[in-house]
């Protein structure tokens, strides 16, 4: 159990940074902030989503954190700890909710003090929306929650994200190696996000949102997308996206080419399989 003693630093205020300050700070926790703008801060303290914050770099108040979160860009997270890592206090507990892990986790295992553990975890959750004035911690709930250790972790810091994710009130919490979370990110969420960028610039038609139904803005929900954050993530992860594209590409190819040839049969198989695989989704 994470005690109500230990003071939690969120670095980077934004959609899922501000909704940890949000969870936490309501459990009662001592929850501080940095982030890059003061109008953010002074939202985070209007609402009440956190005792104190600062857009300096403060390193008494980064010396204090028992647990600090990073919500950042992966490279503005590099950069951040490489020029404030030395600040933690030996015992610090440092995680993340980077939607990449292969690029990040050594670099910052390596550039932390003795005695301080980077943890990585990644909230499956969010909005289409960002920032901290659309934060919401009832998004987390029903959703999944994925800790990422390697060789480096200990088994304390591992239990500690997992009872974090826990406390945030995250349905399912599950453990992948960094490895096997790009791998299976790249399919679950990356490739999605390609198909829904895709669809909407295969059509330039103007008037299509006059005649949509539901399918298709259930499948573009996600294509209103940061450019920066998702274009950083695809590339960080370019291998295995560009494999799963190339196999999604294959599975697509296959059904034009039964249509092409009248084969229904293949068709149907290929819809079979895909309703009793999305019933999988649904169980309880």
């Amino acid at each position: 159990m994470i005690e109500k003693t230990k003071k939690i630093l969120i670095v980077g205020l934004g959609l899922l940074g501000g909704s940890y300050a949000q969870s936490l700070t309501r459990q009662g926790y001592e929850v501080f902030a940095i982030t890059r703008k003061q109008s953010t801060i002074d939202y985070a303290l209007e609402h009440g989503m956190i005792a104190r914050g600062t857009t300096e770099i403060d390193a008494r108040m980064i010396g204090q954190a028992d647990i600090a979160v990073f919500a950042l860009y992966p490279h503005v997270f590099i950069e951040w700890m490489e020029k404030n890592g030395k600040y933690f206090k030996k015992g610090a507990i440092i995680t993340d909710v980077t939607g990449v892990k292969c690029a990040i986790v050594d670099k910052i295992q390596s550039l932390l003090p003795e005695g301080v553990e980077f943890i990585g975890a990644h909230p499956m959750a969010g909005k289409e929306v960002y920032g901290i004035e659309n934060s919401n911690e009832e998004m987390f709930k029903g959703a999944n929650y994925i800790v990422t250790p390697n060789e480096k972790n200990t088994p304390h810091a591992i239990e500690t994200c997992k009872e974090l994710g826990r406390i945030l009130g995250f349905a399912n919490i599950s453990e992948l190696s960094p490895q096997k979370h790009d791998r299976m990110i790249g399919f679950l969420s990356q490739l999605t996000h390609c198909i829904a960028v895709a669809l909407m610039t295969c059509n330039d038609d103007v008037n299509l949102c006059k005649y949509t139904g539901d399918s298709f803005r259930d499948l573009t929900r996600i294509a209103r997308i940061n450019e920066d954050m998702w274009s950083e993530l695809f590339m960080l992860n370019k291998d295995i996206l560009i494999s799963e594209i190339k196999a999604f590409g294959g599975e697509l190819e296959k059904l034009r080419r039964a249509m092409e040839t009248d084969d229904v049969e293949t068709m149907k198989n290929m819809m079979r399989t895909s309703t009793a695989r999305r019933a999988m989704f649904d169980k309880k």
